[in-house]
């Protein structure tokens, strides 16, 4: 893409905000900050909390650094998830992106036996990130060994599950819908494995949506689709853009 110059709005140059945006399936969290960088003119660009290629829902974005310096405080929030398992089969990555590794027969599921088997990750605990990911070992991310087929075991850190609602479950295709409310740094993906461990039939998650992060919802969010395609994708963006001063009163 070509350098444009910096947006100007009302004679001045644009220096700061906050964008949330309902990011597409397919693109990466990576994928949405280029473009809006690239929309806005500004070099200082990042997201409070990736979301994977295959998922959907709030990406919340700074630009300009006066936005950027609050990117962890803005981390810090419960977050909520729209996830499905895919109950019987078990990927490398824990997710659809990855490699089945293993397939095993989903047994005959009474929803009593779901909701019990389910209820005992609501609480605080320790989780460890998976192979597959952006956590740090030796300045690099894991997923850069994990690719090389080195396996890094980084120590679990505590997490904390909220609430787990089970919203349904498809005993013809063994999936299983849920709402999860949780704290940062939580893995979705561990979360599904270890509820398939728990059924003893293994798990991936085949759907992610993240409806709420933080203060703000995927309601008030930009719909990603927006900004990659032809009509006026930066107006798109600006329309809904938060002043940095409104969000740190909000949140």
């Amino acid at each position: 893409m070509a350098k444009r110059t910096p947006v100007v709005i009302d004679g001045q140059e644009l220096a700061a905000g906050v964008f949330i945006v309902d990011k597409p399936v397919g693109l990466s969290s990576f994928a949405v900050v280029k473009k809006i960088r690239w929309l806005l003119g500004i070099k200082k660009v990042g997201h409070a909390g990736t979301l994977d290629p295959f998922a959907t829902g709030v990406l919340v974005v700074c630009a300009g650094r006066p936005a950027t310096r609050h990117i962890d405080q803005l981390m810090t929030g419960k977050k909520t998830y729209q996830a499905v398992l895919q109950l019987g089969v078990e990927t490398t990555t824990l997710d659809p992106e990855g490699e089945i590794i293993a397939e095993h027969p989903v047994p005959a599921l009474r929803a009593e036996e779901i909701a019990a088997v389910t209820s005992e990750f609501v609480g605080a605990q320790m989780q460890a990130p998976p192979a597959y990911s952006a956590a740090k070992y030796k300045g690099k991310p894991l997923y850069h060994y994990a690719r090389k087929g080195i396996v890094i075991t980084k120590e679990a850190k505590p997490i904390e599950i909220y609430s787990l609602r089970v919203d349904g479950f498809d005993a013809k295709h063994g999936q299983l819908s849920l709402s999860i409310c949780c704290s940062r740094g939580t893995y979705i993906r561990v979360l599904a494995a270890d509820i398939g461990k728990r059924f003893g039939c293994g798990a991936h998650l085949v759907g992610l949506r993240r409806t709420r992060s933080g203060c703000f919802t995927v309601d008030e969010a930009i719909d990603g689709e927006l900004l990659f395609g032809d009509n006026d994708p930066l107006q798109t963006l600006l329309s809904g853009m938060i002043p940095v001063e409104q969000v740190l009163e909000k949140c």
